[in-house]
């Protein structure tokens, strides 16, 4: 697991950065119009271009977060990360590579 991104809560929304070896920007989480049961709850700008899209969790042990999707045209595949809050109010995106499936053969 990595943090790639650190964040404050500004409202409904939340304001930080993102950090990778290709990707450095100030991104910005805002609350979405839900359009179905399945649509994201928040909408991830980097500036105006949109970079991806977060949907509201509750972890096992009760704990809330945000499951995010980010994709760029310089990144070589999405992104898969969790925003948690930390202690002192702050937000870490979390970044942990999946887990490669196997051929059950």
């Amino acid at each position: 697991m990595a943090t790639i991104g650190t964040f404050t809560r500004t409202g409904d929304s939340f304001e930080g950065t993102v950090s990778t070896l290709t990707l450095d920007a100030k991104v910005q989480f805002r609350p979405a119009e839900k359009t179905s049961e399945k649509a994201p709850d928040y909408r991830v700008f980097a500036g105006r271009a949109e970079i991806g899209a977060a949907w509201k969790k509750t972890s096992n042990e009760g704990r809330n977060y945000l499951s995010v999707k980010l994709d760029d045209p310089s990144l070589p595949a999405p992104i898969q990360a969790n925003l948690f809050s930390v202690d002192g109010g702050d937000f870490e995106l979390i970044w942990s590579r999946p887990t490669p499936k196997r051929n059950r053969d």
